[in-house]
């Protein structure tokens, strides 16, 4: 009977930890969304063009997850702010991409 009740609660931990991923995998990737997005800001205050791409490269591929994960408005609008960044840094404008990735860490930020 004891083995039976152990191995019942190891089940329903088990099916409860499986239950939460989603939700701890949503997180994990706005957080990393969020590490890069905040990197590709920092990279345009430098003049650094390129690594503004990268990093919102980066952002969005963590983005386009999150909001997979956990469909939201604002990781939308964070995912056209970051295509805007991507975009400005292929033309080599650093402050304008670096704009558009402080819009994308804004967005970020609200998204739950």
């Amino acid at each position: 009977m004891r083995g039976i009740n152990l191995l019942s609660l190891k089940v329903g931990v088990l099916a409860a930890l499986l239950a939460l991923n989603p939700a701890f995998a949503a997180e994990n990737h706005k957080a990393e969304a969020l590490k890069h997005a905040e990197a590709a800001v920092a990279s345009s205050k430098t003049g650094d063009a390129k690594a503004v791409g990268e990093h919102a490269a980066m952002a969005k591929v963590h983005t386009e997850a999150a909001e997979k994960e956990h469909p939201n408005a604002h990781f939308e609008a964070a995912l056209k702010s970051l295509d805007g960044a991507i975009e400005h840094s292929k033309m080599g404008h650093a402050d304008i991409a670096g704009k558009s990735a402080e819009e994308a860490v804004t967005h970020l930020n609200a998204a739950p």
